[in-house]
């Protein structure tokens, strides 16, 4: 029995190191062991302590075992069934991390409505609470207050807890204007591959900011003398990078001119949370931002994220693998419309309401029902740009929904290193994906999907799609580790199983 129990830790730990494209080298070097110990382990021949298997989840970012509370989760998928009913889309991932974020620049009190409740976020209050931030869950458990201190205490930050988010790179735009210096752990999240945070230094050194980084700190040192004297213009039109800006901006007392600027769906949110903090933000929706900064902010503000377009695409494409008739509600059109115009082409039967708006009173929502239809392969390649083209996160739903239409589809995923890699995971499950390069996937349909058990992706969205695949296979799937889905989406199974989904949540070691 104990053997059998090895060889399942083993397993774990061998599948989650290939999700992140190491050898047993690079996990021995990581550990301070020999690669013939980690063959040990994997095969199951060595025993492994508690404290090592914490040690090879935190080398691995995957939570193959956590202390001090039940094990990893896992979910039991029971496939064929078709979803039917109406569904809500939750408010904003991305959007709800830049506005924790953004909360630092106000000396009052911050109410954020309808927070989603996900690991990404529950990091970043970790931190938060860390360095002194007061949040508390308010109006049973909806919304979220956000009150800071005179004096945040960056010498306390929990590390942990800032490593495993990318969103911790957002803090530098507040943090600039409340220290000359501090310091911040390196940023994780999913893997997809290298993305450098030089695009952010490009503008933040504009506000005085000169970062160092040595043994996974960056170390700050702010520069009070400097301001920018000339329009901004960043060299990545990212989202992440335009945030940053306009968190320095938002403090900056001066008037900020931000070029090549994101206009997405997050960044329109932080510009409207700025606007009711009082800085005025012209050109918002366009490519160019011009900030007109305020050096002190203290007030009590009420804020109503908008919707997630990226949730909204992964309801859409629920309905579609799985060849069910389903509305989804309160859909941000906006960021969705690119999106549909490819479907429609592919084929897709759909209605659309009227058009009304977010709570936040200007993003533009509908209600989109889908239907089943016999989709064919578009003839252009699926390929994702900056707003308002098809949105970046969205293009790895296309890779389930390609495979379910007629013919051959082309994805091309510039942006990542990685994530097209994690695509070609849908082969187990009886995809047919030729990876043509890092960047390039052929998908070949229709498909006839299959169960399988496999470990989660480690990137968010390809974990998504691996789900939804198990969602339309013949038989019952397992797919195990599934914190990376918990990052991005709230109670995501047990809203899958409100429409129709069976889908067990469980939990073995």
């Amino acid at each position: 029995m104990a053997d059998d129990y090895l060889v399942r830790i083993g397993k774990l730990i061998r599948d989650a190191r290939q999700h992140r494209g190491w050898t047993q080298t690079q996990l021995a070097d990581a550990l301070a062991t020999s690669q013939s110990a980690v063959n040990r382990i994997e095969r199951g021949n060595q025993n492994i302590s508690l404290e090592m298997i914490a040690r090879i989840g935190e080398a691995l970012d995957s939570e193959i075992v956590s202390l001090g509370y039940a094990g990893p989760m896992h979910l039991r998928v029971v496939g064929r069934r078709r979803l039917s009913g109406s569904i809500d889309v939750k408010t904003s991932k991305n959007a709800c991390v830049a506005l924790l974020c953004a909360s630092l620049l106000n000396k009052g009190r911050t109410v954020l409505r309808r927070v989603a409740r996900i690991e990404e976020v529950f990091r970043l209050l970790e931190v938060l609470n860390s360095i002194g931030v007061r949040t508390r869950w308010v109006n049973d458990g909806v919304d979220l207050e956000i009150v800071p201190p005179a004096e945040l205490d960056m010498d306390s930050i929990d590390a942990e807890a800032a490593i495993r988010t990318r969103s911790i790179i957002m803090f530098l735009g507040p943090l600039l204007h409340r220290m000359d210096r501090f310091k911040l752990p390196y940023a994780g999240g999913c893997d997809l591959g290298t993305r450098t945070i030089e695009p952010h230094m490009i503008a933040l050194r504009r506000f005085g900011l000169d970062i160092t980084a040595t043994e996974g700190i960056y170390h700050a040192q702010v520069e009070r003398s400097v301001a920018p004297d000339r329009p901004i213009v960043l060299t990545e039109r990212g989202d992440t990078v335009t945030e940053n800006a306009l968190l320095a901006a938002a403090r900056h007392d001066g008037v900020t001119v931000i070029r090549n600027a994101s206009s997405n769906y997050m960044v329109q949110d932080l510009c409207f949370f700025l606007e009711a903090l009082g800085v005025r933000v012209d050109g918002i929706g366009t490519t160019t931002l011009t900030v007109h900064g305020i050096p002190q902010i203290d007030v009590d503000v009420d804020y109503s994220p908008s919707e997630d377009p990226v949730e909204a695409m992964s309801l859409l494409a629920a309905a579609v693998v799985t060849e069910s008739e389903l509305t989804i509600r309160r859909v941000p059109i906006e960021f969705m419309e690119i999106e549909l115009a490819v479907l429609e082409e592919m084929g897709l039967d759909h209605d659309r309401s009227a058009e009304y708006p977010a709570d936040n009173g200007r993003t533009r929502l509908v209600d989109l029902t889908v239907r089943p239809s016999k989709l064919e392969a578009p003839i252009d390649k699926i390929h994702p740009m900056p707003f308002p083209g098809l949105n970046i996160d969205n293009v790895p739903f296309f890779a389930a929904i390609a495979a379910t239409a007629q013919g051959k589809t082309l994805i091309h995923d510039w942006v990542y290193d990685n994530r097209a890699i994690y695509l070609t995971d849908l082969n187990r499950l009886g995809g047919r994906l030729q990876l043509l390069d890092p960047h390039r996937v052929l998908v070949e349909g229709p498909t006839r999907w299959r169960a399988a058990e496999m470990m989660c992706p480690p990137a968010l969205r390809p974990a998504v799609v691996v789900l939804l695949a198990m969602m339309a296979a013949e038989g019952t799937s397992v797919l195990r580790n599934v914190y990376v889905i918990n990052r991005g989406y709230e109670d995501l199974a047990e809203r899958l199983n409100s429409i129709g989904a069976q889908i067990e949540i469980f939990r073995d070691i």
